[in-house]
């Protein structure tokens, strides 16, 4: 009988046989096009912040390397020669080049990163990277890095060189714990290696040593040291100890500081500095009140001078009633306009007392004009020291607002 056929088989290496020679084609027409195609430019990409080595070397080291590469073919360009030339420079962990087809040779350049600083007793002074080896210190960017100074014997040989000691290592692995926690890492600002080979930390905040000893069960003394810290230190004080000690890892023992140096070593406040103090605190208040009688000025300059003003207005004259003189010559000599005589002769009496009276209130009138006189001044006063105050704190406000556009 015959064997059934499995044509889903030889579809696909059929399939997979179209598709390489699909490929073989197409890398073939780009060969060819390689071909006649010249470098019309260099990019250079180096990302970071820290500058260990600049644009100017790597085109120097490409110069010395290759020559001038714009103008060349590509296919006359050594891209794994550039490569690998570009790795052996002690700053450079992986470099990466290729071209496009539009003639740009691209370079890709990652810098390493040191995380400690040493300097060992024959004074040497060297980094030591994320990855354990030691590179040259740059005339060109200094990392902000911790800092290993003491009894360390680790010599800087080559270019690029592997830890040699335990200790090194020690504080390579410490190095390390440290730049992975924020906490540790702004809180320790130098390692010391002490005469028994004790690494020990000095922090930034405390007056104190702490002693690690190797980097042995290192995650453990440190937990045990983030503990002392959150519950020991806040009673105590922070310059309580000189020193704790956390290699062991099962406790803390720290040996406290003479009572009598601490007193010698709390600061002392001086003449000056207490009469700079008392300024301070004399100008916020005196800021504080005159903002107070600003405040109040304005609401009584607002008010009491339409008060003081109607005073006047309501203050009206009394003009002096005076009788209509009586013309003799029009008075005709008849009986009916002698019995009208007394009746004038009576109303001269009124009219004199009326005089009286309004010669009485002219003084009242000259007294509530004295007054007003008097108050008048004190009203200017009080809106020019509101007016004073108010342009004060309208210069201040200019004042501040020009700094802060100074300073954005």
């Amino acid at each position: 009988m015959l064997k059934k056929v499995n044509w889903s088989a030889i579809f696909t290496g059929f399939a997979w046989l179209i598709s390489l020679a699909g490929v073989v084609v197409l890398l073939s027409f780009i060969n060819a096009k390689k071909q006649g195609v010249k470098c019309t430019e260099v990019k250079i990409l180096i990302p970071g912040a820290d500058n260990f080595i600049e644009r100017e070397e790597v085109d120097e080291i490409l110069r010395e390397d290759q020559g001038v590469l714009v103008g060349r073919y590509l296919e006359q360009i050594n891209i794994h020669q550039i490569e690998q030339k570009l790795r052996s420079n002690p700053y450079i962990g992986f470099a990466k080049v290729y071209a496009d087809m539009d003639g740009v040779l691209r370079i890709e350049i990652e810098q390493r990163q040191p995380i400690l600083r040493v300097l060992n007793t024959i004074g040497q002074d060297f980094y030591i990277d994320n990855n354990g080896l030691k590179m040259p210190i740059s005339p060109n960017f200094t990392a902000n890095v911790l800092v290993a100074t003491g009894n360390i014997h680790e010599v800087f040989g080559i270019r690029i060189d592997t830890l040699r000691t335990q200790l090194a290592r020690d504080l390579y692995k410490t190095a390390q714990y440290i730049k992975r926690d924020t906490l540790w890492d702004n809180q320790i600002e130098q390692i010391v290696v002490g005469g028994n080979n004790d690494i020990e930390l000095i922090p930034r905040v405390g007056n104190q040593r702490i002693i690690l000893g190797s980097a042995d069960s290192l995650d453990k003394k440190m937990k045990n040291l983030l503990v002392f810290y959150k519950k020991a230190m806040p009673q105590v004080g922070w310059d309580t100890y000189r020193t704790i000690n956390i290699k062991y890892t099962n406790q803390i023992v720290c040996e406290k500081r003479d009572s009598s140096l601490i007193a010698a070593n709390r600061k002392v406040l001086s003449s000056a500095d207490s009469i700079n103090i008392t300024r301070k605190v004399s100008d916020s208040l005196i800021r504080n009140s005159i903002e107070d009688a600003i405040q109040s000025d304005g609401i009584t300059d607002d008010k009491e001078p339409d008060k003081k003003e109607e005073k006047p207005i309501a203050v009206v004259k009394p003009k002096p009633v005076t009788a209509p003189r009586v013309n003799p010559k029009a008075v005709a000599p008849k009986a009916e306009v002698k019995k009208e005589k007394p009746k004038t002769e009576s109303s001269k009496p009124a009219v004199k007392k009326e005089e009286l009276k309004a010669a009485a209130k002219k003084p009242e009138l000259k007294k509530e004009k004295a007054k007003i006189a008097e108050q008048k001044p004190e009203v200017k006063k009080s809106l020019s020291f509101a007016e004073k105050m108010a342009k004060q704190k309208a210069e201040a406000k200019q004042k501040t607002a020009a700094t802060e556009k100074k300073n954005k």
